[in-house]
């Protein structure tokens, strides 16, 4: 579904990023894998079966993400698609969270993909469109206690895709958004027990999500299947929160 088209995934050294990597790579794809730890970012790229390689990239730093675009350009010739999926997160209630915490959420995930979004759109009107995929969170939709930081990020990502979607759409630019439920990870499986199992009582399907369901999502985005949609928000979430 994505022979001979690159991809450039961010945070795509574990996690929800590494699954989509690999999903696109198992699709034909070549892939560029974009992560803060840029040691990681090569051993991800390494493990592949497919072309592709890895590049350290602050996606809060505009002159980084250039960088790993140049980079995907230069070893591949081309841009097809891009998925922002970097992010971290600084829980605490809004009494005390610091303006740090809030502005390092803030700044990685709504101008990190702000800065991927508008440098590959920059990139793809020029030869003749792409797939742009923005991770947002069910956080975004509903806010969760803990969160005021990563909920108005992820509530920011949609529409700020949205306002990019119409911008570019004529260009034969297309920009969709994942919203991620409880999904499977190390990050997760870290949270106490009570916490994993009143998350879990709220899905209606009754169980958690697995990366590679999330990946599934964001090759359909990707690939040509979804070529009449733009400025869409997907819920992957088991129904929760429906």
């Amino acid at each position: 579904m994505l022979t001979g088209r690159t991809a450039v995934i961010t945070g795509g050294a574990q996690g929800i990023g590494l699954a989509i990597a690999t999903r696109f790579a198992d699709h034909g794809a070549r892939i560029v894998i974009g992560d803060l730890d840029e040691a990681k970012a090569k051993e991800a790229a390494a493990s592949l079966d497919a072309d592709a390689i890895g590049v350290g990239c602050d996606v809060a730093s505009d002159a980084d993400v250039v960088a790993l675009l140049d980079a995907a350009t230069a070893a591949f010739g081309s841009l097809n698609v891009m998925v922002n999926n970097a992010g971290i997160t600084r829980d605490a209630t809004m009494r005390k969270m610091t303006e740090d915490q809030f502005d390092d959420v803030i700044t990685v995930h709504l101008r990190g993909c702000w800065n991927g979004t508008r440098r590959a759109a920059g990139l793809m009107r020029e030869t003749g469109g792409g797939s742009i995929v923005n991770m947002s969170s069910i956080s975004g939709k509903v806010g969760f206690v803990g969160q005021t930081n990563y909920s108005a990020a992820k509530a920011g990502i949609v529409g700020l895709s949205k306002a990019a979607a119409k911008e570019v759409a004529h260009l034969g630019v297309r920009i969709n958004v994942i919203q991620p439920g409880l999904i499977r990870t190390s990050m997760t499986e870290a949270m106490p027990n009570r916490i994993w199992d009143q998350k879990l009582a709220e899905i209606p399907m009754g169980r958690a999500g697995e990366p590679d369901e999330i990946a599934g999502v964001a090759l359909f985005y990707a690939s040509d299947l979804s070529s009449y949609m733009t400025g869409t928000v997907a819920e992957v979430t088991g129904g929760r929160h429906m």
